[in-house]
């Protein structure tokens, strides 16, 4: 019998996309393609992983939204000149028949993830084979479009089965109700949709009952992307709405390790699904943090750190000592901010990610302002700021993305903040907010946070008006953005400008942010 590997060629590399990004980092390039589709009205959630699959030959032929970005980015050239295949070839009819003259069975349900949600939005569980090699077929590029449900583009019969005119329909009553619901609702539709069941141990129960399921690459793949989607949802809208919905899928990556399902399953899928269950962790229990829930993140932390042990994984062990000094800083234990962060960079430094370093750098840095000593987080400032100037790198951790020019200018933000420089603060607040508006408007929660930052030092500064006028910019994105650090910080605004309500612009900042904290009816 011949091996299932032998029936499917293996992907190509797409060297023509590699030359095209040039010298820039794949995240770099990400953050270019996310940029030109704001220029023609798409959104896509492009990656550096995104990337990476394109160039890998993962991405055989783009899905419609990418399509108009990649024209878009360079004017004149077709798909195939950007070394995709057409889309006829692996698409539609011409994709069956091509899996049928190889012998395969057209029925056959690609290993895939069960609403696999893809860099453009979340993908339907028809039942219908996803086509290999194709990027989310049929998606718009639009958030919580279910456009890939099984629908085969190159289909010209207009059938009603998966992929006809009920199921284009229901797609696009998916997608309207998404693109009006509050940011909650948004949140538990977008969890749900990455394909990773919530419920526990009950959800890694194998059908029937009969023991466990065995965690594939379908499974494991749900869990990275459920990683992905809680990091994009979190820059959008702020950790409050998400915190509970995203603790069920990470209940279920741990019931499958738990169950031992990744002992059956191969080195290279357990090893995966550790680092996956790991990273989620992370990501929940970031969202406790910047939600207030600090004991369950100190707890998300820990058990983040004890799984990259168990994996010996040190990127996952550096990310979560990482996320452990961040908090240690936030509760008043700066002390343990400045080991936290020292260990992580002991670990850290066969990664090669300098980026990776900065960060931790600065997390030193937040370490030292906390116990008031200047000297040492001037020192670790600088290394912050030397290690920033090296440039990105193909090393850099796939979570990183959002670490860039405001991020480097908040978080020194706040260490001079705590050293108490207010004016040197309000500084790079201003810039951070500024920084991130220009280069990430989608990244909401990031804007609200610096222009918070910039508020709360300016009251602190002396100079009342320019923090009424950042707090009330703060109050115009609390809509989209749900987060009780930016809520507690500008509370403590107001209780600052207090003794300047009668002051111009200080008396609308206080009445808005106080009929906004009153409860409704």
């Amino acid at each position: 019998m011949a091996s299932s590997a032998s029936s499917t060629p293996p992907p190509r590399p797409n060297l023509t996309f590699r030359q095209l990004r040039g010298h820039r980092s794949p995240s770099e390039f990400a953050a270019a393609v996310r940029r030109a589709a704001r220029e023609i009205g798409e959104r896509v959630s492009c990656d550096a992983r995104y990337v990476g699959r394109v160039e890998a030959g993962e991405i055989r032929c783009p899905n419609y939204a990418y399509e108009r970005v990649f024209l878009h980015m360079f004017p004149g050239r077709t798909l195939t000149d950007l070394g995709f295949a057409p889309r006829a070839v692996v698409r539609g009819r011409g994709a069956r028949g091509a899996l049928d003259a190889r012998g395969a069975d057209p029925t056959y349900r690609h290993d895939g993830p069960r609403g696999r949600y893809t860099d453009d939005g979340p993908t339907g569980n028809t039942g219908a084979r996803p086509t290999e090699g194709v990027d989310a077929p049929g998606a718009t590029g639009r958030p919580g479009s279910n456009g890939g449900t099984g629908a085969h583009d190159g289909d010209p019969g207009g059938h009603g089965g998966p992929g006809g005119p009920s199921d284009q329909e229901e797609s696009d009553v998916r997608r309207r109700a998404f693109m009006t619901s509050g940011t909650v609702t948004v949140a538990a539709a977008s969890l749900r949709a990455v394909g990773l069941p919530a419920g526990g141990v009950a959800a890694a129960r194998a059908p029937g009952g009969r023991g466990f399921r065995t965690a594939g690459d379908s499974e494991v793949r749900a869990v990275e992307d459920a990683v992905r989607e809680i990091r994009l949802l979190d820059d959008r809208h702020g950790a409050d709405g998400l915190y509970r919905r995203a603790a069920q899928p990470l209940r279920t990556a741990y019931a499958l390790l738990d169950a031992g399902t990744s002992m059956r399953a191969g080195r290279r899928v357990a090893d995966r699904l550790y680092s996956g269950a790991g990273e989620l962790a992370i990501s929940v229990g970031w969202l406790a943090h910047d939600s207030g829930r600090f004991d369950e993140a100190r707890s998300r932390y820990a058990e983040a750190l004890a799984t990259a042990r168990l994996a010996d994984d040190p990127a996952l062990e550096a990310h979560a000592f990482c996320n452990t000094a961040f908090l240690a800083r936030d509760t008043g234990r700066p002390r343990e901010a400045v080991r936290a962060a020292q260990a992580a960079a002991r670990i850290a430094r066969d990664l090669a990610s300098p980026r990776f370093l900065s960060l931790l750098a600065l997390r030193e840095a937040g370490g030292w302002a906390g116990l008031g000593d200047h000297t040492g987080c001037r020192q670790a400032l600088g290394r912050a700021h030397a290690l920033f100037d090296r440039g990105a790198s193909d090393t850099d951790p796939e979570w990183m993305t959002f670490y860039g020019p405001a991020e480097l200018a908040g978080l020194e933000a706040q260490c001079w903040s705590a050293l108490g420089q207010w004016d040197r603060a309000a500084r790079h607040a201003r810039r951070a907010a500024g920084v991130a508006a220009a280069l990430t408007p989608e990244f909401t929660r990031n804007i609200a946070l610096y222009t918070a930052e910039l508020a709360d030092d300016l009251a602190r500064a002396g100079r009342p008006d320019e923090a009424a006028d950042a707090g009330l910019r703060v109050l115009a994105l609390l809509d989209e953005v749900q987060s009780s650090r930016i809520a507690c910080m500008l509370a403590t605004t107001a209780r600052l400008l207090l003794p300047h309500r009668l002051a111009s612009g200080v008396t609308d900042f206080l009445e808005q942010h106080a009929a906004r904290a009153r409860p409704r009816a």
